[in-house]
Order: structure tokens, then sequence, then C-alpha cells
């Protein structure tokens, strides 16, 4: 498998190529354009959900599906840049904030949040689309392309926690029950006892670092803390529920294009993932994004950009 780690320069998301030769000076870039940043909430697959569609209508489509403990604000470094050459669509998925907090008796599963996906990409009219997802709407993107691939023009994954996939490894094993025994069944256990601190604490600090929640400011602790609700229905689903089972030969089988990408500083239980998805996929390619931890597309904003909008222009 190669990693790469190249700068893919593009302009208009971001790119800042560095000096090969002293020279007159160019132009300035032109300055972005800014676009009605009005929300819109409309209801998919039998739930309410808060969304934002820009970009010139005629464009192609790419939709920014965030992770846990994340909302459509998880995509500002990515939204703007994009919308400049695509028709950008970033929304909450459910139970994310700002949509309702209702208990609808459904289970927090890939699937579901693939299928209310794409009753939007229906609904809105912007099928296929490409789709980037960044942990747990990865594994919803990678659901959309397995059950609904038509839907899907193109598929960018950054550490999706698919943990099922690490059992063909004692590395990958190892990594997969230190997970269960010290994050999610700690944190599962707190938020069924009320504790949602704790829980949130918990979880934070298994996809982010050891210590890292009691060294956020006061206002970052209060974002997590603001993301509770969806995060209690993330664990308190089934393990079985909450990571599914998928399995090397069907990921075989996935024919749309694919982009993987990782943080340098991520934890190792994500590059693991990434090595397995990359070998079951037929996917040569993991790009690396310098400095940047879970998730990637925050800890390195412009060079994620850059790689990703190479990925699209191609396909």
């Amino acid at each position: 498998m190669r990693v790469l780690g190249v700068c893919l320069l593009l302009v208009a998301c971001g790119g800042n190529p560095g000096p090969e030769k002293p020279g007159p000076a160019g132009p300035p870039a032109p300055p972005l354009r800014t676009f009605d940043r009005t929300l819109h909430a409309t209801s998919f697959n039998g739930t309410r959900l808060t969304y934002r569609l820009i970009g010139d209508s005629g464009a192609a489509p790419v939709v920014f599906v965030h992770g846990s403990l994340g909302d459509l604000q998880s995509w500002n470094g990515q939204e703007t840049q994009f919308a400049q050459i695509y028709r950008v669509l970033v929304y909450s998925r459910r139970y994310h904030p700002p949509n309702p907090q209702v208990d609808d008796n459904q289970t927090y599963s890939p699937k579901l949040h693939a299928e209310d996906l794409a009753a939007m990409l229906l609904t809105l009219d912007i099928a296929p689309a490409h789709v980037v997802g960044s942990g747990y709407g990865a594994y919803t993107g990678l659901a959309l392309a397995l059950d609904h691939p038509q839907l899907v023009r193109s598929l960018v994954l950054a550490e999706p926690p698919i943990f099922p996939l690490l059992t063909g490894s004692e590395a990958g094993d190892s990594a997969r029950r230190a997970f269960y025994t010290y994050a999610f069944d700690p944190a599962r256990a707190a938020f069924a006892r009320g504790d949602s601190v704790a829980g949130s604490r918990i979880f934070y600090d298994a996809v982010n670092g050891r210590g890292r929640f009691n060294q956020l400011s006061a206002s970052a602790r209060a974002d997590v803390l603001a993301h509770a609700f969806e995060l209690r229905h993330e664990l308190l689903a089934s393990r079985e529920q909450y990571y599914p089972t998928v399995s090397c030969t069907e990921l075989g089988q996935v024919t749309t294009p694919v982009l993987l990408v990782r943080g340098e500083r991520s934890p190792r239980m994500f590059q693991l993932i990434m090595d397995e998805l990359a070998r079951c996929l037929r996917n040569d390619t993991t790009v690396v994004i310098p400095g940047a931890a879970h998730p990637p597309n925050t800890g390195n904003p412009n060079y994620y950009n850059q790689v990703v909008a190479r990925f699209i222009m191609t396909h």
C-alpha cells in the first residue's frame, strides 16, 4: 500500500503553492465568493434534518457527512471553499444539533443514517453526488455506497470506526478489544447511569487522545457536551448495531471510486482500520494529512481540501 504525503495545490480549496524560483509577483488570488448561510429544515425518511445547500445549481454535487460529536458546522473549513466550484450540501445527521432531540425508537446505525442521506439526495435532486465522510459519517457514506451505489459518484472515507475489520490480525484485534474495554463499554455505562459528562469525556478521549477533554477550553468542552443527546443514542445501541460487520468480500465488490484519508496524529486504531480498508477495497493509496489528528479535515484543512478537491476533479 502506498501512503501519500504530497501537497496537491488547488487555489480554490485553500492551496498556497510554495515558491520554486524567485520571479515577478502575479496578481493576488480573487476573494472567495460568499453565499447565503440560511439553514433549512425538512423531513427526510421520517425525521427532520437541518441542512444548507450552496453553490451553483448546475455544478456537480458534493455532500459532506460529519462524524460523532459533530454537526454541519464540522465542515466550516470546507463548505465555502468547495462551493466555489461545486454544489455543496452540509447537514446535521439524525439526533445531532440543531435537529430536534427526539426519541424515535430507531437504532443508531450506519444503515439508518445512510437511508436518511439517500432520501436527502433524491428529494433535493442532487444524486449521484461525491460523498465525503469523516468518522461515523464515513461509515455512513460507505453504507450508502454499498446499499445505493447509484447515488454515489465518488467516496472519500476518513477514519470510519469499522472495528469489526480489525479481527483478522493480532495487532488489530488487540486495538479493537482495548477500545471496547477502555472506551466504548465505560462510556456506554456512564450514559446508562445518566452521567453524560463522564460518558462524553471517555468517548472524546478515546478518539482524540487521553486527557484531551480536560485540556479543552470551557467553550470547546461545552460544545462537546452539547452533543450528549446524540452520543447517548449512539452508545446505547448494541455494539453489533452501532459497529456492524462489513466483510472484506463486500468491500472488494465496491466499484465506486474511493479515496482514503487519515490524520498523521490520529490514534493508531484508525491507522489499522484504514490499512484494512485499503486492502479490502483494492485501493493501494491512503493520503496522510500532515499534523492532523482525528478528524483530519479540521487539523490541517488547507491540505485536506487540496487532496479531496484533486480527487473529486478526476472523478
